[in-house]
């Protein structure tokens, strides 16, 4: 799946209308009252125009429920807590018509990235579309309060034309009794049913970094990683406050005769601004998908990854679920 623009290729300027852009995902609730599907929402306006009103700058992935004459109409804005609700959805054309036709990217028409504001809940799911255009996946959220929803695709291109890969999001509201949960502080490693992942590396800002993690079972490296979605690791970061989502991809693919199934996992990624970021690594091993989570702080002086605590417990509290 291609990020468009891609992670990589961020300019400065992109970094400035970050920076602009910061809060304009604080949620107080689901999209805009009242708002028509294939509009923007009030804060979604003001994001465009903070971008600058001759449009010559982008405004960042996964802020906007509308962009390059697509958009996303989330027919279940508001879900309850712990029951199983079908989430549907559709993406609109530039004439409100729903789109049946995608590109395969990663293995998928669509990638579904459900996420809590306080960034403790996370979810990489794969939805599944109807005739008529509507995505549904069954959910059932452990935690209420404010969800950003994303939806990772491209359409399929016109005769001649070129795909590009977009995200467009929108809020989520899950009704029950809500407290948020702190940001958990920045650690090198994160344990997951048994496994050790340890980050080397960190974000800057308007800078391209790698970023290694390294799989371990047991104290033992992991040399037998399974393809996943094409590749042995699959990254989202998520910038915390407004959830600003940069989706990035390994350095190499799985099966290309020279990368190796481990035990690490390398990626090159820009942060758009100063702040701080949630990565979520999902990697597969012995027929299971399990998820890495880590946070970092780039261009904040926050020091690398490797420099924090190795043990704290609270590197990996983030609830997690494939589908």
């Amino acid at each position: 799946m291609k990020t468009w623009p891609k992670i990589t290729g961020f300019a400065a300027a992109l970094a400035v209308v970050f920076g602009a852009a910061y809060g304009v995902g604080s949620l107080a609730g689901s999209d805009d009252a009242g708002t028509k599907p294939g509009t923007q929402t009030a804060r979604e306006v003001e994001a465009a125009e903070a971008a600058g009103a001759d449009g010559a700058a982008e405004v960042p992935e996964g802020l906007q429920v509308s962009a390059h004459g697509y958009s996303i109409d989330l027919k279940t804005p508001r879900i309850e807590r712990g029951r199983t609700t079908d989430i549907r959805f559709a993406i609109l054309d530039a004439k409100g018509r729903p789109v049946t036709d995608y590109e395969v990217e990663q293995e998928k028409e669509l990638h579904l990235i459900l996420a809590s504001r306080d960034l403790t809940v996370y979810r990489h799911l794969h939805p599944t579309r109807s005739a008529d255009g509507t995505w549904r996946m069954p959910v059932d959220l452990p935690t209420a309060g404010d969800y950003r929803l994303f939806a990772d695709f491209a359409p399929a291109a016109e005769a001649g034309g070129s795909v590009e890969s977009l995200t467009l999001g929108t809020d989520l509201a899950v009704a029950g009794s809500y407290q948020p949960q702190e940001l958990p502080k920045q650690v090198s490693t994160s344990e997951v049913d048994g496994y050790t992942v340890t980050l080397r590396g960190d974000l800057d800002a308007g800078s391209p970094r790698e970023l290694t993690f390294e799989v371990r079972k047991d104290g033992k490296p992991v040399t037998d990683l399974q393809p996943y979605l094409g590749a042995y690791g699959h990254l989202v970061a998520l910038r915390t406050g407004d959830l600003a989502y940069l989706h990035v991809h390994p350095n190499s693919e799985a099966g290309d005769a020279k990368t190796k199934p481990g035990p690490t996992v390398s990626f090159t990624a820009t942060a758009p601004s100063a702040h701080g970021y949630r990565l979520f690594l999902d990697f597969k091993h012995e027929g299971k998908v399990r998820t890495a989570n880590f946070t970092v702080q780039a261009g904040l002086g926050g020091g690398t990854a490797a420099e924090e605590d190795e043990h704290a417990e609270d590197s990996g509290s983030a609830e997690h679920e494939h589908e």
